[in-house]
């Protein structure tokens, strides 16, 4: 029902979606138009003009190096970046869930497809710092870290919306606990991958406790890094997450004063309920 949201909202400017990932392809012709800027920074000038810690940080950074280029050299995050915003109705082929929104730069994972905790809570705090609204997590891995817990607790207290992918292993997260998206934060939307049929995919985690909601992960085109102009299709919770991180962001668009608690009961009571979801025990719908 994308397109009859659309006649409601495309999405408001100023709402911003931060992608913590991998970084993004910032000038890809889909992606430029909707890449959030830092108004306190003059570009290419080598000057930390707002003080933060980052030089030229004008589209987010890059906490591994602790600079403020956050181009992607993986592909991942501008995937995940042009399913939530990619601009409309020019010489892209695919469209954002929510294209009239901005998206904000966040890199802590690197070419190899791995990051450090430290480095995905810096790019948390600096979210924290800037103002964004809504936070896409396509990533997770590793034991329970009472740092990103905190991290993401300042997030909630802050009213930023914390989605996060339940993860590519086909197991029951109220088992075997995926994090980022099993923290007990009220402020996480814990997102399964469902296919073109409406069923949950092979490969996504589910869980009738930890698992908020399903969408699209299965063969999703998008944006990727090697050109301004390269596209490709890839699946998983990665793809999922930001189909709900996009409806979240037209729904902050809509209804700007609302705020973590009541954007998720939005999320969740519009959900439809695939009959695929119960045999799973899940209790999650897809997003709509």
């Amino acid at each position: 029902n994308a397109v009859s949201a659309w006649g409601v909202t495309t999405g408001d400017p100023n709402v911003i979606v931060g992608v913590i990932d991998t970084g993004v392809r910032y000038s890809h012709q889909d992606l430029i138009g909707n890449m959030w800027v830092n108004a306190g920074e003059i570009p290419g000038n080598s000057v930390d003009d707002d003080g933060n810690g980052y030089v030229d940080d004008v589209y987010g950074i890059n906490a591994i190096t602790g600079s403020g280029d956050p181009m992607d050299d993986h592909d991942h995050g501008t995937h995940v970046a042009g399913t939530i915003a990619a601009t409309a109705n020019d010489a892209g082929q695919h469209v954002g869930v929510a294209y009239g929104t901005k998206i904000m730069a966040l890199k802590f994972i690197a070419a190899s497809g791995t990051g450090a905790t430290s480095d995905a809570i810096a790019c948390i705090d600096y979210a924290i710092e800037q103002g964004v609204d809504i936070l896409n997590n396509s990533w997770g891995g590793g034991g329970f870290s009472q740092a990103l817990l905190d991290a993401i607790n300042a997030a909630n207290d802050a009213g930023i919306l914390f989605v996060a992918a339940a993860g590519n292993s086909a197991l029951d997260n109220d088992v075997s606990p995926h994090y980022p998206s099993n923290y007990e934060v009220a402020n996480i939307v814990a997102v399964a991958a469902i296919d073109r049929n409406g069923l949950l995919a092979g490969f996504s985690n589910y869980g009738t406790n930890s698992v908020d909601l399903g969408a699209p992960g299965v063969a999703i085109l998008s944006c990727t890094a090697s050109s301004d102009s390269s596209y490709a299709s890839f699946e998983g919770t990665s793809m999922a997450s930001p189909h709900v991180a996009g409806v979240a962001a037209l729904l902050a668009s809509q209804y700007p004063s609302a705020g973590v608690t009541a954007l998720k009961h939005c999320l969740f009571l519009t959900s439809s309920l695939p009959l695929s979801f119960a045999w799973r025990g899940g209790t999650c719908g897809m997003v709509d």
